[in-house]
């Protein structure tokens, strides 16, 4: 039964089938062929995925990016980063990995960060000399951030899988967006020093940079709100994501006044489409991963792992193996449904935090968003670009390289991302 589910999976990855169909339609076959059990229950058991009280605020947080996205925040947000990094060498290779942070603290989505960001900074890197494969190389990656930085859509859903807190997890991915950000600089500061034809901005006055302040004031609200409310109590996740919701509609149809109701309803639509698409991701996920914990499967493979040692270190090293390969082929929110069942039990017993595991595997899921062959960012990117996707792919590998080294820092060095949910919930 287990060989067939697993045979039945790959061939429908294999031939292009929609990842919902491949993992429901597998336990389908599976369930006619090896089971007395009603159908039926495939159906309910996708509901009982969905039925989770933190997956509300994933439309809510949909919407709310969708609304600052086309509310004028995201040139106000590139602003603002331009004059505080923009004079230095790199500077606006600089300014798009800042305003992808920022960015991504609102949308909690990679490819929304990729549009938001690239469509304004990827003429503009090209304009100062970056190169082709730079500029779109550093706007598939940075994208990224947007499940990094809190709130993420990809932080919810695990600690929807696991039980683990949402509001913590949020916390602990600062300290690991910070040491994916600040790789991509570094490089990109060497890859200007190296480059002597890449332009550099004038330095921002400080009347410019009051002034930019002001205008991205607004905006950058969104996170504050979102995290301030999480943070001090006032509300939860999936509240917070309602407030945002309603913050962003007002700043961007009063404050910026750069959507009227013609607009609203486009949001209104794309955001409901994209919410269906990661719900019914999310149901067929679910089902998959009940019945491999129901078949006993995931208590074998937590066995087998830790047979193959008990050494916390190499079990970190293989679940990063295990998410990576799982990366090229599947979206963040299909690895953490299907992988998370598997590894949280693996990590529990090996003493590894909940709330650790949660930022390994989202940044290895961040990882996979540019990884060839099937990193969503980079048909994103290609469709932005009209570059080829084998163009993209090779432009992403130098910040492939830097990513793995951040991953490795952020897996075995713990404190990066417990030390600042310690200092806030004074907890382990």
């Amino acid at each position: 039964m287990v060989a067939t589910l697993f045979f039945l999976l790959a061939i429908l990855l294999a031939a292009s089938t929609p990842i919902f169909i491949a993992l429901s339609g597998s336990v389908l076959v599976v369930f006619a062929l090896f089971n007395d059990i009603p159908l039926v229950i495939i159906i309910q058991r996708m509901f009982a995925g969905l039925n989770k009280f933190a997956l509300m605020s994933i439309p809510f947080f949909v919407l709310a990016a969708n609304l600052m996205g086309e509310g004028g925040i995201s040139k106000r947000v590139i602003r603002l980063a331009n004059v505080m990094i923009g004079s230095f060498p790199g500077g606006l290779g600089m300014t798009a990995i800042l305003a992808s942070m920022f960015f991504g603290a609102i949308s909690g989505s990679a490819p929304a960060t990729v549009v938001a960001i690239g469509a304004l900074l990827y003429p503009a890197l090209k304009e100062q000399n970056y190169g082709e494969s730079y500029a779109i190389g550093v706007i598939t990656s940075a994208g990224a951030l947007g499940i990094i930085i809190p709130p993420s859509v990809t932080m919810i859903i695990y600690g929807a899988v696991t039980g683990s807190s949402v509001g913590t997890l949020f916390v602990a991915g600062f300290g690991a967006g910070l040491i994916y950000a600040v790789g991509y600089m570094v490089y990109t500061y060497f890859f200007a020093k190296k480059n002597v034809d890449i332009g550099m901005n004038k330095k921002a006055t400080m009347a410019e940079f009051i002034e930019a302040i002001k205008d991205s004031g607004w905006g950058v609200g969104v996170p504050v709100i979102i995290l301030g409310g999480i943070y001090g109590g006032i509300f939860t996740p999936t509240e917070a994501a309602a407030v945002a919701v309603a913050y962003a509609l007002f700043v961007a149809m009063v404050i910026y006044r750069e959507l009227d109701l013609k607009g609203l309803y486009n949001v209104l639509r794309s955001s409901a489409v994209t919410t269906a698409q990661v719900m019914i991701l999310l149901a067929a996920a679910s089902v998959f991963a009940w019945i491999l914990t129901a078949e006993g499967i995931t208590v074998a493979i937590a066995s087998a792992v830790l047979s193959i040692s008990s050494n916390t270190y190499v079990i970190l090293l293989l679940m990063n193996i295990v998410i990576l390969i799982a990366g090229m082929f599947l979206d963040g929110a299909s690895i953490v449904m299907i992988l998370g069942p598997l590894f949280y039990p693996i990590a529990m017993q090996a003493g590894i935090d909940p709330i650790h595991l949660g930022v390994i595997i989202t940044v290895n899921c961040a990882i996979g968003m540019f990884t060839p062959p099937f990193g969503l960012n980079l048909f994103v990117a290609s469709s932005l670009s009209e570059l080829s996707i084998t163009k993209v792919s090779k432009s992403v590998i130098p910040f492939i390289m830097i990513s793995v080294v951040a991953l490795l820092l952020i897996t075995y060095i713990p404190s990066i991302s417990l030390w600042l949910p310690r200092r806030v919930y004074g907890v382990w």
